[in-house]
């Protein structure tokens, strides 16, 4: 922090003579290095906690905030509350004298020597800074009485309610079994991670924000890898899937809480764009938690936005600028800009931390019954679930877990609760065919041909298949899987079901002059007798275009 000396280095020396005035000091015709050491010497001797209440209410507001702050305030975040300064050279300064009629309490404070501005380096860069000098600083070792943020704090609305809510949501935990069906996924399909979309069948929640993090957590853990051939599971993947549940989501909120995933390009109704600007996804998440109480009760979500608008409102823009972002209002289609519009960024993301990714994470309670991040601030009440209450007390984990056995079914159908062990459904998603979720059925898996060779391409052979699946069932086999199985390793695959396009015709001339015709040969498959072939399931259309130029027309009746 500046001394004073350093501070009125910075001022005109017209300034110097008008705050020399102001405390009773004849500077005409000193230079500026005598004029500076002796207003530094009547400044240092100001009992400044006794000057405080001397200033307007607007004035001690200000000085008041800059004490609570440490001693400086970004110039566009204390500009935006108290005014700004305005800076004039000497000849606009000996005209316009603005010490005679400030503009604001900032610029009131400036010219009685109470407020200095310079640029200071910090963590987010160079950053420009309204200050008090350190002689004046000291003087404040205890907080000053009736501070600005305590008597906000006194009128915010409570922020815990104790009654529960009717309804309410318990805290999830699928976002560990999303995860496993990732890793599952990557291990023997990876290209069907390059089309989300793809993915909702798979999953217990399909919201693509979700997905976004879930594949960007899996990515930080060291639980996916970058090959060749796309994305695989490491060791490390097996590692955390044989970990309790609750050490799971603990261990993906850490990652979450130092995580790249920027939040603010997922809330809802807001579209980041435009470059040369970027924000910290850390100091969002980081107001918030600060902010959440560790207890069980509920939380107003309105008053805990409030709050933190009150107390922190520059929490991800340090400069206090509310200009330079380029993020879009998805409902007016128009930037938000000003800090006039802090509720629709700040105020959405805040929001949008709760009811996403703390929600998904497990971490907490919903009052509402709805399961997506809504964008509206009102009525909504949440608390810490005991899981969330653990991770922001750096609680270890339970490592207790009682998983349940996998269930083959004679059909060669593998059911895995959604209480059975991560790891083994993952090894079962490598021997078997992952079919869609149902919701409130286990998952499953089928035995077929396809995924018995995918297993041996992994270097699981079918005695190895039969062993996997008799441990994790803990029962014997149905005597039909064994012999599917037995079958198969003998013979391979003798039966195959497809979907085919047919043309079929009264007599077998037709077929004879079609698979002769060079324009419509290649069209055609394998015969099904002297009446019918299969056509190409991409080729009917062309085939009946051109069986039209013939002379010939071909009814169709084929449906997607």
């Amino acid at each position: 922090m500046r001394t004073l000396e350093q501070a009125l280095q910075d001022h005109e020396l017209i300034v110097l003579r008008v705050l020399g005035e102001w405390w009773e000091l004849d500077l005409m015709g000193a230079d500026k290095v005598r004029c500076v050491s002796a207003l530094a010497e009547v400044l240092a001797q100001l009992d400044m906690t006794q000057e405080i209440n001397f200033v307007s209410p607007e004035e001690k507001a200000a000085l008041q905030d800059l004490i609570a702050a440490g001693g400086q305030l970004p110039v566009a975040a204390f500009s935006r509350k108290y005014g700004e300064v305005r800076m004039m050279g000497p000849a606009k300064l000996e005209r316009e004298e603005p010490w005679f009629d400030p503009e604001s309490a900032a610029e009131s404070l400036w010219y009685r020597g109470f407020l200095y501005r310079a640029f200071d380096e910090t963590a987010d860069g160079v950053m420009e800074f309204y200050y008090l000098p350190a002689e004046m600083m000291a003087q404040f070792s205890q907080p000053v009485e009736n501070m600005t943020v305590s008597a906000v704090l006194d009128d915010l609305p409570a922020l815990s309610a104790s009654a529960a809510p009717e309804r309410y949501e318990t805290a999830v935990t699928d976002a560990v079994d999303d995860l496993t069906t990732l890793l599952a996924i990557a291990q023997t399909t990876s290209d069907l991670l390059e089309h989300p979309a793809s993915l909702t069948s798979y999953l217990q929640n399909g919201n693509s924000d979700r997905l976004s993090l879930l594949m960007t957590l899996a990515d930080e853990m060291g639980l996916l890898r970058h090959t060749e051939n796309g994305l695989r599971p490491t060791r490390t993947a097996v590692s955390w899937l044989q970990l309790s549940r609750e050490t799971q989501l603990q261990e993906m909120a850490n990652a979450w809480s130092s995580s790249i995933w920027n939040d603010l390009c997922h809330t809802p109704g807001l579209r980041c764009e435009g470059e040369g600007w970027n924000n910290d996804p850390l100091l969002a998440r980081t107001a918030l938690l600060e902010n959440l109480e560790r207890t069980g009760e509920w939380y107003s979500l309105k008053a805990l936005v409030v709050l933190i608008k009150e107390t922190d409102p520059d929490f991800q823009r340090p400069d206090g600028n509310y200009d330079t972002w380029y993020v879009r209002d998805l409902q007016s289609d128009a930037y938000v800009r000003g800090f006039s519009n802090w509720d629709l960024v700040e105020g959405r993301l805040l929001h949008f931390l709760v009811q996403g990714p703390l929600f998904w994470l497990g971490m907490i309670e919903k009052a509402d019954s709805t399961s997506s991040a809504s964008t509206s601030l009102a009525g909504s009440r949440f608390r810490l679930s005991n899981r969330g209450l653990n991770w922001l007390k750096d609680t270890p984990p339970s490592t207790h877990e009682i998983s349940v056995p996998l269930v083959v079914q004679a059909d060669g159908t593998i059911l895995v609760p959604h209480n059975a062990s991560r790891y083994q459904r993952f090894r079962a998603a490598r021997v078997g065919e992952m079919q869609p979720v149902a919701p409130g059925q286990p998952y499953a898996y089928r035995l077929t041909p396809r995924s018995l060779i995918e297993a041996q391409e992994q270097g699981i052979q079918p005695d190895r298949v039969l062993s996997f699946l008799e441990e994790a069932s803990d029962r014997p086999l149905p005597i039909s899987v064994k012999r599917a199985i037995s079958r198969w390793q003998e013979r391979g695959v003798e039966g195959r079901m497809e979907t085919a396009v047919i043309l079929r015709v009264k007599e077998a001339a037709i077929l004879e002059t079609l698979r002769n015709n060079p324009k419509t040969r290649d069209l055609l498959g394998e015969s099904l007798g002297d009446l019918a072939v299969i056509v190409r399931p991409d080729a009917w259309q062309e085939l009946q275009k051109i069986t039209a130029e013939l002379g010939l027309l071909l009814d169709a009746n084929i449906y997607d």
